[in-house]
């Protein structure tokens, strides 16, 4: 029989634990981990100076246990919308690639490792680690009864340079609330860019979002103000934890990349959404991580 007769079923499908990090797309932990690890590395910098590798590692498996848990669960959620949307019928659940079961397992251990992790850090974190599971549970509900949606996925990820800043010091800074505010707009901003793309769907299934009620030009200009927003938010923190050179840097590479993200992406022509959605914004989170870095090692950060 040649190719073109073979029947689906001899088409070989991805090992479980494949299709289940490709659910949950797990590559896209490069959006949160480095601002985790800035707020991180900052705290270790301005207490002892030095570089706690056990830290640094605990930090990095309660962010990607927690948004790993958070992005099953919204894939589980919102399984039957993505059914009719024809961007998002291909995913996993959708096709039967990974059953809801095995969704649930996967969801399951991760919340596990994030709750662990929390608990080997401190106290504080481990006491308020139910409160950043929350928004995880609760965004995905969110586009089924406000039009804010985004709001809520900012404020689940603006707990991430909050919660590292405390895996580290064990109390509460308001240096990283600034970070943590920055990062959460910043976020909730490029995702008024991404739901750009679903507006006939959305506005078909009665699934709320700005795009789908005020348009795609209003979406795109509260994006623009959302990064605007983000910058001096950059700005304000690197006052704050008296940055040098390279932070500051960094903050013109975040602008400039920012401006570029907002001249690609036009109301009426989308075709380069992806483009900003992940390059350009994987580059800032990469950028400003590597230059917060060198600044903190030219100020005396040791490993």
């Amino acid at each position: 029989m040649s190719a073109a007769g073979a029947p689906a079923a001899a088409v070989p499908r991805p090992g479980r634990a494949r299709a289940f990090l490709k659910l949950v797309m797990f590559e896209h932990s490069i959006f949160a981990l480095p601002f985790a690890y800035t707020a991180a590395l900052t705290a270790m910098f301005l207490n002892g100076g030095s570089i706690d590798w056990w830290t640094l590692l605990l930090v990095t498996l309660a962010m990607v246990g927690l948004r790993t848990f958070a992005m099953a669960c919204n894939r589980i959620i919102d399984r039957e919308i993505d059914a009719r949307n024809p961007r998002t019928a291909g995913r996993e659940l959708v096709t039967g690639a990974v059953s809801v079961r095995s969704a649930w397992t996967g969801a399951s251990i991760a919340l596990v490792v994030f709750l662990g992790a929390a608990a080997l850090l401190n106290p504080l974190c481990l006491a308020l680690a139910p409160v950043a599971v929350i928004p995880m549970v609760v965004y995905p509900y969110g586009k089924r009864f406000t039009h804010y949606p985004h709001a809520i996925l900012g404020l689940a990820q603006a707990m991430g340079p909050v919660g590292a800043w405390l895996a580290v010091t064990g109390e509460w800074s308001w240096d990283a609330v600034i970070l943590g505010a920055a990062v959460g707009i910043w976020i909730g901003g490029f995702d008024l860019i991404f739901a750009c793309q679903d507006v006939r769907a959305d506005r078909a299934e009665g699934v709320h979002s700005v795009p789908a009620r005020f348009g795609v030009p209003a979406a795109l200009h509260a994006a623009r103000v959302c990064h605007v927003i983000t910058t001096a938010l950059l700005v304000w923190y690197a006052l704050a934890t008296d940055a040098g050179a390279f932070f500051w840097a960094g903050l013109a590479i975040v602008a400039v990349a920012f401006g570029y993200e907002h001249t690609i992406v036009r109301p009426h022509d989308l075709s380069r959404l992806n483009r900003a959605f992940f390059t350009v914004n994987g580059f800032i989170g990469i950028a400003l991580f590597v230059c917060a870095v060198l600044d903190l090692a030219v100020r005396g950060l040791t490993l």
